[in-house]
């Protein structure tokens, strides 16, 4: 039986890997609340994979850590990788697997929410009718109806989103050189910059997608336009954030990650003095709504997560073919 040491795990996601496990008989799972660092790597000792989540650090000097602890497989229970140095994995011998998606239309609905709670401000009717204020003064929005939507990345989750939007009656635009034709008009980055009312970002994050949305990105916008990112919390760069929101480029941001949201998010913080200053003053801006990532937070994506990690360790405990590898 091949023995996995689970990091970061959480309360809501373990009832899900004991289904999961309840299928097969040759994966045993031990559950570590703690991130997977490198003072946390020896917890490794006597396991043959780990499973890390999006925060845990695997770079080159935890893999050489696990390796030296006979850690052969690390079974990744997210889409994305860039926390993970695959050249120094491979190097190692270490196969590194994935869930390559899970419940698209999870991050795409938590999309649509954002940008619904941003345009018509239902957070702050929210709290004003709970005190008895029934003014609509200051809660004036508009339609997505007609609104031009600019997608960068159409991948699963950018198409799911593209199809909501179309129900809305939206003008959508895409910018990925990877897809091919659709219910959607394919632009360059500048051309969608410069024509969106609205921004949502769906790209993986790497060299060439790193503060993708920087300043010069911030000045090629229309004024007043809203940026929405739930994919990876380094594609935008938060100091020029920071400025397009004083400049009023930026009408409207929502973020469901944050470039160091590994300091931050998946934890109770309510009774600490936060650090980051950064963050502090992204959430306090009347016109940003920042949620700690739970896009993907459904009891549909966290049953397919458990199910697809659980089958990629089963494979590679069998010496089956790993459909899920990263290469």
């Amino acid at each position: 039986m091949m023995k996995v040491a689970l990091f970061s795990s959480q309360r809501y996601e373990q009832p899900y890997f004991e289904h999961a496990l309840s299928t097969t008989s040759n994966i045993s799972v031990s559950h570590f609340s703690e991130a997977l660092n490198v003072q946390t790597a020896p917890l490794c000792s006597g396991f043959q994979a780990v499973c890390a989540f999006v925060n845990d650090d695997l770079s080159g000097p935890v893999l050489e850590l696990l390796a030296e602890q006979g850690i052969r497989c690390i079974a990744l229970r997210c889409a994305g990788f860039n926390n993970v140095d695959i050249a120094c994995a491979k190097k190692l011998g270490i196969t590194v697997v994935r869930v390559p998606a899970y419940s698209p239309e999870a991050v795409a609905e938590h999309c649509i929410a954002l940008m619904l709670t941003l345009s018509r401000k239902t957070h702050k009717a929210y709290n004003r009718v709970r005190e008895d204020n029934f003014d609509l003064n200051g809660l004036l929005g508009f339609n997505l109806h007609k609104k031009t939507v600019g997608i960068v990345g159409a991948g699963k989750i950018g198409q799911a989103l593209i199809r909501i939007l179309n129900g809305f009656g939206a003008e959508v635009l895409v910018f990925d050189p990877n897809v091919g034709e659709g219910s959607y008009t394919q632009v360059s980055l500048e051309m969608l910059l410069a024509q969106s009312d609205i921004i949502s970002l769906h790209c993986p994050l790497n060299e060439a997608t790193h503060h993708i949305i920087d300043e010069t990105a911030f000045n090629k916008m229309q004024e007043g336009v809203m940026l929405i990112n739930t994919s990876r919390g380094a594609l935008i760069d938060t100091q020029a954030c920071i400025q397009a929101l004083k400049s009023r480029k930026l009408g409207y941001l929502g973020l469901d990650v944050y470039e160091q949201e590994s300091e931050l998010f998946f934890k109770n913080r309510s009774e600490e003095i936060l650090q980051d200053d950064l963050f502090a003053r992204l959430v306090s801006f009347p016109n940003v709504l920042i949620t700690g990532h739970q896009g993907f937070f459904t009891e549909e994506a966290l049953e397919q997560i458990a199910d697809v990690t659980i089958g990629n360790l089963s494979d590679f405990s069998q010496n089956k073919p790993l459909l899920n590898e990263v290469s």
